[in-house]
């Protein structure tokens, strides 16, 4: 019996799947087995029809028994991706055609004319070639350009069902095409396309200055202020300042895009970081992830990025809590019935809200209508775990009419972007061995090592601790915020200066 390879994905990664194909005698009858799905029964229907217009018999043409086995038998089948390996397994073992099926890999959905249309999650199976030394890989020509990232294997682009039986029979030619490398790059702009500069954003240089140490260390942001004075026009400006992103977090990113089915064939490769912006009426499978078969939520789309929740206390109470682990761990575990997905979730939360529900709560030009128990009720809406989970509190007010006036351009996006990628420098440099990238993920080991300060910054943490009834989590997100400081400063110690303006990010209230 022969077997036909093809792959599944599970989660963000792929499997090996062997298609095995049985035609015994008997009444005429053709069943997949091997825990499918609706969409891969189904294909029995595609897959008779593609192979009939390609010119070969289809298994209702033959009085006999197929049965089409799908192994490993105990991983559930989703999706029209084993449409082609399919319908080869069922031609290798009728006899219509001769090919030696090792060392290949075939992925494809069928359309009834025999063309090969385009399927999701290539990228993971094309990684999953290279680590199992199968050397050639059968993809639908409109993913093809997804599939050249990964190197050293050979890529086959395939439009049609005949097209590649023929390849097979040594009949007709594909060339198998070159992978790509980092000088693909080149055909991109790999900046940002700064749709808001930072140089155009009246005022509000203390936001600006807190939004630089958050892209530095990547740290969480809570911005505060009246309806209409900058908040989202900020958070729209972060990713323009963080750095570029690196070969590596490229396909890591991409990978997560490439299962999600977001991927375009003109655009393959995710090389901006991803700027990611759910409604606050988002659901937590939306947010978080899940499904029957879980798929990536915002926050692993984010991954690499920024998360921006504008609203943040209109956020439904049970979404709002389920970001307490990946804001902490920086991965999310999703527990369905039929299985348990672990999915990266490394991001900047950038949070935007009013200070009560009319917005106006301390703005001293416009008088808030609101009552203090309608404020505090209101601010209540965000938990106290949650609101420990962010690193800087930012109050945003209404600009001048001088400031919007004013012609005067300074602090460009390009011009923090060098300032950040040399903290980020810093940091790669000083986690080299740790298995980091930010000041934002160290563990409390890492903390005490790289994080002391001197006489006079102890002196003011001490006073934080007992009069803002800080937890031990605020006191040592505090020391990492003081840490990104010190690099933006190029200062290899913490001094009671990097302290005394982490401090000031700090809520006046801790919840």
């Amino acid at each position: 019996m022969n077997k036909v390879y093809s792959a599944a994905i599970t989660g963000l990664e792929a499997e090996l799947i062997e298609v095995e194909a049985d035609l015994s005698s008997g009444l005429r009858f053709f069943s997949i087995v091997g825990l499918p799905d609706k969409s891969v029964e189904e294909s029995k229907e595609r897959i008779a029809a593609a192979i009939k217009n390609s010119g070969a018999e289809p298994p209702h043409k033959q009085n006999k028994r197929v049965i089409i086995n799908l192994a490993p038998a105990d991983l559930r089948k989703e999706g029209s991706g084993y449409d082609l390996p399919i319908a080869l397994s069922f031609l290798l073992s009728s006899e219509q055609i001769k090919f030696d099926p090792n060392d290949k890999i075939f992925i494809g959905e069928l359309a009834l004319n025999g063309e090969v249309r385009r399927v999701n999650g290539v990228l993971p199976m094309c990684l999953l070639a290279k680590e199992r030394n199968i050397k050639n890989v059968f993809v639908p020509k409109s993913n093809s350009n997804e599939a050249r990232l990964v190197r050293d294997i050979n890529i086959y682009p395939v439009e049609s069902l005949s097209e590649l039986i023929g390849f097979l029979e040594n009949r007709i030619e594909i060339r198998p095409l070159e992978s790509f490398n980092e000088d693909f790059l080149e055909g991109f702009e790999t900046a940002f396309q700064a749709t808001v500069d930072m140089a155009y954003i009246k005022g509000q240089e203390n936001a600006k200055r807190a939004l630089e140490i958050a892209a530095s260390g990547n740290h969480n942001v809570l911005m505060t202020g009246p309806p209409g004075s900058g908040k989202t026009l900020l958070a729209k400006a972060i990713p323009t300042i963080l750095p570029k992103m690196s070969w590596s977090e490229m396909l890591e990113v991409t990978k997560i895009y490439s299962v999600s089915g977001k991927l375009s064939h003109k655009k393959p490769l995710i090389h901006q970081r991803p700027f990611r912006s759910p409604h606050h009426s988002a659901s937590e499978a939306s947010l978080i992830g899940g499904g029957g078969f879980a798929r990536p939520g915002e926050i692993t789309l984010a991954h690499r990025g920024v998360l921006f929740i504008d609203e943040f206390p209109e956020v439904h109470r049970d979404v709002l809590e389920s970001l307490r682990q990946p804001l902490e761990d920086g991965v999310v575990h999703v527990s369905r019935a039929k299985a348990s997905y672990s999915f990266p979730s490394r991001f900047i939360l950038i949070a935007a809200m009013n200070p009560c529900p009319c917005g106006y709560y301390g703005d001293p030009e416009k008088q808030c209508t609101c009552n203090q128990q309608q404020i505090g009720k209101y601010q209540r809406r965000v938990s106290g775990p949650i609101m420990d989970r962010i690193d800087l509190y930012v109050e945003v007010p209404h600009v001048k009419y001088e400031k919007l006036t004013d012609e005067t351009v300074e602090g460009s996006s390009e011009e923090i972007r060098q300032k950040v990628e040399k903290a980020r420098k810093t940091q790669l440099e000083r986690f080299e061995n740790d298995g980091i990238v930010t000041n934002s993920e160290m563990n409390i080991p890492l903390v005490k090592k790289h994080c002391q300060t001197d006489e006079q910054g102890e002196m003011l943490l001490k006073n934080a601790v007992n009069n803002l009834h800080m937890s031990a989590r605020g006191y040592h997100r505090i020391l990492k915020l003081a840490r990104t400081i010190a690099d933006l400063a190029d200062s290899p110690n913490i001094t009671h200066i990097h302290i005394a303006e982490a401090l000031q990010y700090r809520p006046k209230m801790e919840i």
